[in-house]
């Protein structure tokens, strides 16, 4: 047989005569398939399935029923109540087993398999006590692996709910009560969607929440900043190649879009696309195929592509560094991310969110906020938008006090900078001349935070960031770790 477990049977049958033409049927294989419970109603077989469905696999039912819930409205019912349980129908209605409008209204119900009573012609048809028997194995087989599709959905269920859990999009303002509706109703979609906003809006995060809320969300998400990616290197990171496609090719590499296949692709910074890409992103768009490099045949994908960009776009398909025909293919519904200064009411909701999760990585307790610091927050600009004063809150803890003043609040998002402004390299520290002075330890705490940071960002490894740093890679781990970075 092909499981170790028994099969338990509800059989709903009014006749005595039948019970016992069923229990005759299966009697050969009575260690195996189990008659738990036979009723002669349908409202009790009901109320049985309902109270301990997870009792039974197999219905074993006849159409025609005492009660007055009887046939397809009794298999419907049975059904609504656990569809794994798979429905066998016997029925005296018909000895004409070739009526096949009464076998689609049954299927139709939810119904597994069917056969009469009494076969009118046996020379004709094989319905015999062995074809009732398969059924039952059959039914048996499609029961269980139901039930374990249902567990897997339900652990797949669980981890996109711990996702959307930890992207969570935070604010209370209109403008964000109005995006996150749109992205509920958007998420049902499958065309094309581009994200605008500034940097550190959020724009990574709407594009989870919507491939996670939508119908691909047990599928691949796959992001891809385009900014990150060499030039030369772009076709084979999103399209892959055969090997043996060039010099070196000596192994088949997959593309983002076949990895993505199913489900959705990210493509932040999406103007940074070079224009030959940008005509092959066209033809997956149009085509739903993309051309492997050292590839004659072309490949279906099905992905649905979310795009984001900070840039004004419209300019960039001024300048000709845009394609038009592909601006119009991904903004097919426009999204924008407000920047955190239009949204100003957020910022405490967004400020308290960030130091709870903060405080339980950091092992520290959450800092109280003056109502005069909050005032500061709150008139900030927030140039870097919410991963900056996502920043800003993290640096809290470094500072080791119970309640942030407007002192260490101003010290916190800039009484100095480690930065010349729009350079990448470090220039040493600039001051600002402000009412209260920060004490060397403050500035010392920060100007480490802010020199790991810079030297991380600018090496190639943490063996590398160590050696730059000239310290052994355990004691760079541990600093690291100290400030948070790790």
């Amino acid at each position: 047989m092909f499981t170790n477990e028994k099969i338990n049977v509800l059989l709903i049958e009014d006749e005595p005569f039948d019970v016992r033409r069923v229990k005759n049927s299966i009697k050969p294989f009575e260690e195996k398939i189990v008659i738990k419970n036979i009723v002669s109603d349908g409202k009790e077989a009901v109320h049985i399935l309902s109270s301990s469905k997870e009792d039974f696999n197999v219905v074993i039912m006849d159409f025609q029923i005492a009660g007055g819930l009887m046939g397809e409205a009794l298999i419907q019912k049975i059904k609504e109540i656990d569809s794994s349980i798979q429905i066998i129908v016997i029925t005296k209605m018909t000895i004409n087993i070739t009526d096949f409008n009464f076998a689609n209204r049954l299927i139709k119900a939810g119904a597994y398999w069917y056969c009469t009573k009494y076969p009118g012609d046996i020379e004709d048809y094989i319905y015999q006590p062995t074809d009732f028997i398969i059924s039952i194995f059959n039914a048996f087989e499609k029961c269980i692996l139901e039930r374990e599709r249902a567990r897997s959905n339900q652990k797949f269920m669980k981890t996109v709910n711990d996702i959307l859990l930890q992207k969570k999009i935070i604010g209370e303002h209109s403008s964000m009560i109005k995006l996150k509706e749109a992205l509920l109703k958007y998420s049902a979609s499958n065309v094309n969607m581009l994200i605008r906003g500034a940097s550190g809006t959020g724009k990574e995060l709407v594009a989870y929440n919507l491939h996670y809320n939508s119908n691909r969300k047990f599928e691949n998400f796959v992001p891809i900043n385009c900014g990150g990616l060499p030039h030369d290197l772009v076709e084979s990171e999103l399209f892959g190649y055969e090997k043996g496609a060039f010099t070196g090719a000596d192994k088949k590499k997959l593309g983002l879009f076949e990895i993505a296949n199913k489900g959705t692709i990210f493509l932040d910074e999406v103007t940074e696309l070079p224009l030959n890409a940008q005509v092959k992103l066209l033809r997956v768009i149009q085509e739903g195929e993309i051309e492997k490099i050292g590839r004659t045949e072309k490949i279906k994908v099905d992905v649905r592509i979310i795009a984001a960009t900070n840039r004004n776009i419209e300019e960039e398909v001024k300048a000709k560094r845009f394609r038009e025909d592909l601006y119009y293919r991904l903004n097919v519904v426009p999204i924008h991310v407000p920047e955190l200064k239009f949204r100003r009411s957020d910022i405490p909701i967004l400020m308290e969110y960030f130091m709870n999760s903060q405080r339980l990585d950091m092992l520290k307790d959450k800092p109280q906020i003056d109502d005069d610091a909050m005032q500061i927050f709150i008139n900030y600009d927030w140039p870097g938008n919410v991963r900056e004063l996502k920043n800003v809150t993290q640096r809290f803890f470094f500072f080791d006090e119970d309640r942030i003043t407007p002192h260490i609040a101003k010290l916190a998002i800039g009484a100095f900078d480690i930065y010349e402004e729009d350079k990448d390299e470090f220039q040493g520290i600039r001051f600002k001349l402000d009412e209260e002075i920060p004490t060397l330890r403050d500035v010392e705490k920060l100007v480490r935070e802010k020199y790991f940071r810079f030297i991380r960002d600018n090496s190639t490894s943490d063996s590398d960031a160590a050696k730059k740093l000239g310290l052994a890679p355990p004691n760079y781990h541990r600093m690291a770790k100290e400030i948070g970075l790790k």
